[in-house]
């Protein structure tokens, strides 16, 4: 049984229902839960910076199965929430045939796109953030190979394994990209165990920094870094406090702002496609007193100066999605 954060209950229902009150967000996260320390958990921390700096409260349902999705949007448009925000790219099949019988509800995903007129679609720019931790990690090799290790085998995360192979042989040429995905399936998100494998396969080939775009399998990948003394990188979330030292940096995917100014704009959002990349803040990398001794001045200048010339379009970092290539052959 899903948990709501507030109670539905009838008076609360009668009062939206005669347009008196405000409606309340709401927010459903995808598989793997909120507490993930990645994907989720960054939208979960919009959520609660909204709540914190207005007093009000929101909603939420953490999704056991795919089964469960429609079921949940349907309940929280019909208890009056507004906007309701999903994350994951897995919502948006469900949601285009949820969206068309509410039309006075107002709807967001995140990393999915639904033509509706009552959607707003939330895209990242994931391959701009991805080469430009593709560029500290070659900058940090010594053995000039890297890993990847991706959760769910989807456009989407190749997205990231191909910006991150262009930023790495932008600094080094000669490098050698190890990627691999964790599986087909949704469980591939929320699977540490076989992360961990999949991060000593690749320190067996040579690999001494390995970057981790697999939502909860990841905290596997940055474990067993830790272990074995390599570097490893995170995603979406700061990472870098997990394992102080270890982890070289995390690209983070700003999911959280999504999500805060949703919940600030109300019904009223903006809908149609948002994309958020490097020039809207929507991607970037961390660096804060858990990394860096790790990262020095040379490396943050070359990564800076990367970022202002993608900005300004003198850098091209290709999107895989476009056209399902990359211009970087990885093993």
């Amino acid at each position: 049984m899903t948990m709501m954060k507030s109670l539905m209950g009838a008076a609360a229902a009668l009062a939206l229902s005669a347009g008196g009150a405000l409606a309340e967000p709401a927010i459903i996260f995808d598989l793997g839960g909120k507490f993930d320390r990645s994907f989720n958990e960054a939208a979960f921390n919009g959520a609660e910076r909204w709540a914190e700096e207005t007093g009000g409260s929101y909603r939420e349902i953490e999704l056991q199965s795919d089964a469960q999705r429609e079921q949940a949007m349907r309940r929280l448009a019909e208890a009056g929430a507004n906007p309701i925000v999903m994350a994951g790219f897995s919502q948006a099949t469900p949601l285009s045939v949820v969206a068309p019988d509410y039309p006075d509800t107002t709807f967001v995903i995140i990393d999915g796109v639904v033509d509706e007129p009552n959607v707003r679609s939330v895209i990242f720019s994931e391959h701009e953030g991805s080469y430009l931790v593709g560029m500290l990690a070659a900058m940090a090799s010594e053995t000039g190979t890297v890993g990847f290790v991706g959760g769910m085998d989807i456009p989407l995360i190749s997205r990231f394994a191909c910006g991150y192979a262009q930023g790495v042989v932008a600094v080094n040429p000669e490098a050698t990209v190890i990627a691999n995905m964790t599986g087909t399936t949704p469980a591939a998100w929320n699977d540490p165990v076989r992360g961990g494998e999949l991060t000593r396969g690749q320190i067996a080939q040579g690999a001494d920094v390995v970057y981790a775009a697999a939502g909860g399998t990841g905290l596997g990948v940055l474990q067993v870094a830790a272990d074995e003394g390599i570097f490893s990188i995170g995603v979406d979330s700061n990472q870098n406090y997990l394992h102080p030292g270890s982890v070289l940096t995390s690209m983070l995917k700003r999911v959280d702002v999504a999500v805060h100014d949703a919940f600030t704009t109300g019904p009223e959002v903006e809908t149609g496609i948002h994309v958020f990349g490097l020039a809207e803040e929507g991607v970037g990398y961390a660096l804060d007193e858990f990394n860096a001794e790790l990262i020095t001045e040379e490396m943050q200048a070359a990564v800076d100066a990367a970022r202002a010339s993608i900005i300004a379009g003198e850098i091209m970092v290709h999107n895989f999605t476009e056209d399902g290539t990359c211009p970087v052959q990885m093993q």
